[in-house]
């Protein structure tokens, strides 16, 4: 890979602006637009530019692959977690409403968590998706 000046400076002062804008997107997705699947491919897009100029090695430095599958499996048992809760509490699979002394405040605990593991499941399979296709090799017909 050549080496570009421009391009690296740029990633490495557009990456963690990226990442906070997925955070924003997280957490402000209850209130408004957004939520778990657009900042998890919103935070996997940050990785994926980082690993389109600096290479897929210093992705694999930055985010190792094992944590990105813990991150795959931690999203999902979060998300189905939240619906166990909610049965162990006396409610339906994801009612909310169970999941704190006010129902107000359990729905917003509820979305809450379940935005975070869809938001965990989706950056995770992003980053695996891009891990798969830019380390395949090619063959020579």
């Amino acid at each position: 890979m050549r080496y570009h000046l421009v391009l690296r400076t740029v990633a490495k002062i557009l990456t963690p602006l990226i990442m906070l804008f997925a955070f924003y997107v997280q957490f402000h997705g209850d209130y408004g637009p957004g939520g778990g699947f657009q900042a998890g491919v919103i935070f996997s897009a940050s990785l994926i530019l980082y690993g389109l100029i600096f290479g897929l090695a210093a992705l694999k430095q930055v985010i190792r692959p094992w944590v990105v599958r813990v991150m795959l499996a931690s999203g999902v048992l979060i998300y189905g977690g939240v619906g166990v809760a909610s049965l162990l509490l006396g409610g339906n699979f994801l009612d909310y409403g169970v999941l704190a002394h006010d129902p107000v405040h359990g729905q917003h605990l509820g979305i809450l968590l379940i935005e975070l593991g869809v938001g965990i499941t989706v950056a995770a399979a992003m980053i695996t998706i891009y891990f798969f296709f830019a380390g395949r090799k090619t063959t020579k017909q």
